[in-house]
């Protein structure tokens, strides 16, 4: 099955080039040109991603990326800046990014990143119309169910973007071990980000909110000080 992007960008010769690039890629392509009509569209139809420049008339990226979260729309996001900024880039990966590539770029990275996107996200996965026991994972009062990109805490189902679930299954996978921030880019973005580990804190950062009892006294993905972090069962230490 073809999967659908929309590119969102105000000019019109990098949508052109995005478009034909990504269309040899083997996507289909729809684009819009402002934010308003961004976010309209990502409202209406379902993408399995979205490219998304930060400075767009009407609304700008980040509004748009924030808003599309608040309506629980968790369609994977790469974001674009023409900014070497990073206050863009950490704000936009807080609103719900799960990417970003400063310009300019070339479009056969934009095809690569991409791709690393979609490899593992919820939209590749077929429905699952039964859940089976034994594809559930818990750790504490959390259960993930990897077949359906689902999470609920205490029965309650959790709201969390692509990349977030892969984080936490990656993390639940190596339960005690742990884990450098430069194993978690390599292993959950599947490319390096030549050293920059902000985006897998703030990821962490999310994870924390959604789950954790008390963010300043996190139970289940403790900090190692020095070299990166750790998932642990709260339920071993009662």
């Amino acid at each position: 099955m073809v999967q659908k992007l929309l590119v969102v960008d105000d000019e019109e010769s990098i949508l052109t080039l995005l478009q034909f690039n990504l269309e040899q890629g083997g996507f289909e392509v729809d684009l819009a040109m402002d934010g308003r009509a961004a976010l309209n569209k990502a409202t209406e139809e379902k993408f399995d991603l979205i490219v998304l420049d930060l400075m767009l008339p009407e609304l700008n990226g980040l509004e748009v990326c924030k808003e599309l979260r608040q309506n629980k729309i968790t369609t994977p996001i790469l974001m674009l800046t023409a900014r070497d900024d990073e206050f863009d880039k950490v704000l936009g990966l807080e609103l719900g990014a799960d990417d970003y590539l400063t310009k300019p770029f070339s479009p056969r990275e934009v095809v690569a990143r991409v791709r690393a996107i979609l490899r593992r996200s919820h939209s590749a996965v077929p429905p699952v119309e039964k859940q089976e026991e034994d594809a559930k994972l818990t750790i504490g009062k959390v259960e993930i169910f990897p077949d359906n990109y689902e999470v609920f805490l205490e029965g309650e189902a959790l709201e969390l973007t692509p990349k977030e679930f892969e984080l936490l299954l990656y993390l639940v996978n190596n339960k005690g071990r742990v884990l450098t921030r430069d194993q978690l880019l390599n292993s959950v973005w599947n490319y390096d980000f030549v050293g920059d580990t902000r985006i897998v804190d703030v990821h962490i950062s999310h994870l924390r909110e959604k789950i954790e009892p008390n963010t300043k006294k996190p139970v289940y993905i403790k900090t190692v000080r020095g070299l990166g972090y750790k998932l642990e069962d709260p339920a071993k230490d009662e």
